[in-house]
């Protein structure tokens, strides 16, 4: 029988190897298309709101007409450790169109320098000092609402590196006057000085366009977007005491605001200028914390926002499933990767022609949501950046369980490392 064998044997073999890698291709073959399903119902979720948006010509919160109550605000701003900026953001967001007398700008100071404390308190505004063993913006909020009077009747909420636009808040209350309880307002670039900065400015305008605009576009209520937003006072008080986030706080307090059926409305009009990241190192850092919230909001409201689903609840339930949504550098990153090895492998295969596409597709709804003054800043150097950037988010989500326990704070009024 031996004499047998080396005839047998290379005949088993090769049958052997041969399931084997029929095996390993027709696993290969169904992933690529769970991975690339999974992309295709983000990528037309982003383009059928990124086309009503496109479509939606915009509305205007400044009433025709003189409103009928002007209402008192206070302008909320949390400043752990910003130095740098809050004095200057202070003095910037004192100068509104609004009455004077009929709002407060409120910086919470959390470890700021006695210094720095000294000059806001020669300011004509409120100054709420604050100090914790672990920092939140919740926590600071929760800290200064304690502290306030309960006098007021809107609370706006922006970051201590954010400028209102002068008519911001007489279209804030323009807003309200319309009987809406909680208002987003525009977020947009305060500065465009590296091509991090600029990709940073567009990744926010893409935003505005698809979850705010668009969404209002199809009826639905508008992301909020952690600052530049305003609350009806009482409404702001009775929940906030509930978010225990260490980071990401806007949205669980968003889940909450729409567990209750109330919506938020997106003022295109009213614009909050915002410092964007000027470095890789700093957005690694951001995008760590927002990818820990995504994680953590999705586990606490996956089953109920189904639930609210079959309730009719469709803006908590559409809020989970953009839980659910892989960052758009990472759909971007995963198409292209899938759009080269379509090339090199799967040829003129159907799987080839579904990732080119989605990559189509979702090409053109960043165009449309992308305004034309950003467009023309975006050149070779920054589209240099995004593999660098890619991979950068790709670390975000393997470290993102170290924001979890620890508030990551976002530098801000530094360009020390700008050009890493």
């Amino acid at each position: 029988m031996d004499h047998l064998f080396p005839k047998v044997h290379p005949l088993i073999n090769s049958r052997y190897i041969s399931f084997t890698d029929n095996c390993m291709a027709t696993f290969t073959f169904l992933l690529a298309w769970v991975i690339y399903g999974y992309t295709a119902i983000i990528t037309v979720y982003l383009s059928v709101y990124a086309i009503a948006g496109w479509l939606r010509r915009s509305r205007s919160a400044t009433p025709s007409v003189a409103p009928t109550t002007l209402r008192r605000m206070a302008v909320l701003i949390p400043a752990y450790r910003e130095d740098a900026v809050i004095i200057e953001s202070a003095r910037t967001n004192l100068r509104q169109q609004y009455p004077s007398d009929r709002f407060d700008v409120v910086v919470i100071a959390d470890s700021l320098q006695p210094d720095t404390i000294a000059t806001l308190r020669s300011l004509p505004i409120k100054v709420v000092p604050v100090s914790f063993d672990v920092s939140t913006k919740a926590k600071a909020l929760n800290a200064a609402l304690e502290q306030l009077p309960g006098s007021y009747d809107v609370a706006v909420i922006l970051d201590a590196d954010n400028h209102m636009a002068s008519d911001f808040l007489s279209r804030i209350n323009a807003a309200f006057e319309q009987g809406w309880r909680v208002v987003q307002g525009h977020r947009t670039a305060k500065n465009t000085n590296t091509p991090v900065a600029i990709l940073d400015a567009v990744s926010e305008e893409i935003n505005n366009h698809i979850f705010r605009k668009g969404h209002r576009a199809l009826g639905l209520s508008s992301a909020l977007i952690g600052s530049g937003m305003a609350f009806e006072y009482s409404l702001l008080k009775d929940l906030m005491p509930k978010v225990k986030a260490m980071g990401g706080f806007d949205k669980e307090l968003e889940m909450r605001i729409l567990k209750q059926k109330i919506g938020a409305e997106y003022l295109e009009d009213a614009y909050v200028y915002d410092e964007k990241v000027q470095s890789g190192a700093v957005f690694e850092k951001q995008r760590t914390r927002w990818i820990a919230a995504q994680f953590r909001y999705l586990k606490l409201n996956a089953k109920p926002g189904f639930k609210a689903l079959l309730q009719g609840n469709f803006d908590y339930a559409d809020k989970v499933f953009q839980t659910m949504l892989l960052p758009r550098i990472l759909l971007l990153g995963v198409l292209m990767v899938g759009f080269l090895i379509t090339l090199l492998v799967w040829g003129d295969f159907p799987v080839g022609w579904f990732v080119r596409v989605q990559l189509v597709l979702l090409m053109l709804t960043f165009y449309i949501s992308v305004p034309s003054s950003l467009k023309s800043m975006v050149g070779l150097t920054e589209l240099m950046k995004l593999p660098g950037l890619f991979i950068r988010y790709l670390r975000s989500v393997v470290n993102h369980r170290q924001a979890r326990h620890t508030f990551i704070h976002t530098p801000h009024g530094t360009d020390s490392s700008a050009g890493s």
